[in-house]
């Protein structure tokens, strides 16, 4: 799915059901809307707040009629996957938000860069699966080491922490630099 085009989709159809929703974006969505990547994705990676059974029935209803449109959407597009890591974000982070989306009935925020590079670079040490999304963010040298120590600490198994460490340095090996 384009993110801009479904989101704007989406909140056309939240309109129509009088359900309105403010959240925080995470993930390839937020990426999207600010401009870091431009490729498709499968969902929207919410990460506040816990969605409310209607909007998680609307945007599967939402999802079935796009379908029969023709559209790729599964019905957990709309998601609260991320939700565990709000309690590993730094303090204040939702003082930090950045508006992305403001429609009529769907208000989308993510998260300050340094929060949200956090959340990519976890995703790439526990999954490998954001490296295209973490080289296109070009965090800089200093932001990895800021970051080191508190991707060390998102596991409790005792070889996490070299593999972090390594992850990174592969990580910053592609973007030009050693670490």
């Amino acid at each position: 799915m384009e993110p801009r085009t479904t989101i704007e989709c989406f909140d056309r159809y939240l309109e129509e059901k009088d359900i309105s929703l403010r959240a925080v974006v995470i993930g390839a969505t937020a990426l999207s809307f600010l401009g870091v990547i431009s490729r498709a994705t499968k969902d929207c990676d919410v990460l506040d707040p816990d969605l409310p059974d209607n909007i998680k029935k609307a945007a599967e209803e939402f999802a079935a009629r796009k379908r029969q449109e023709g559209w790729e959407i599964g019905d957990k597009w709309f998601n609260n996957g991320p939700a565990s890591l709000r309690k590993d974000l730094s303090p204040g982070w939702i003082n930090r938000l950045i508006p992305i989306f403001s429609g009529k009935a769907l208000s989308l925020f993510t998260l300050g860069r340094d929060d949200l590079l956090k959340t990519k670079l976890f995703g790439y040490c526990d999954r490998f699966q954001d490296l295209e999304d973490c080289l296109a963010l070009k965090p800089t040298k200093e932001e990895l080491k800021d970051t080191l120590l508190w991707l060390q600490a998102r596991d409790a198994n005792p070889a996490w922490p070299e593999h972090v460490k390594k992850s990174l340095q592969r990580l910053a090996k592609r973007l030009g630099y050693e670490l």
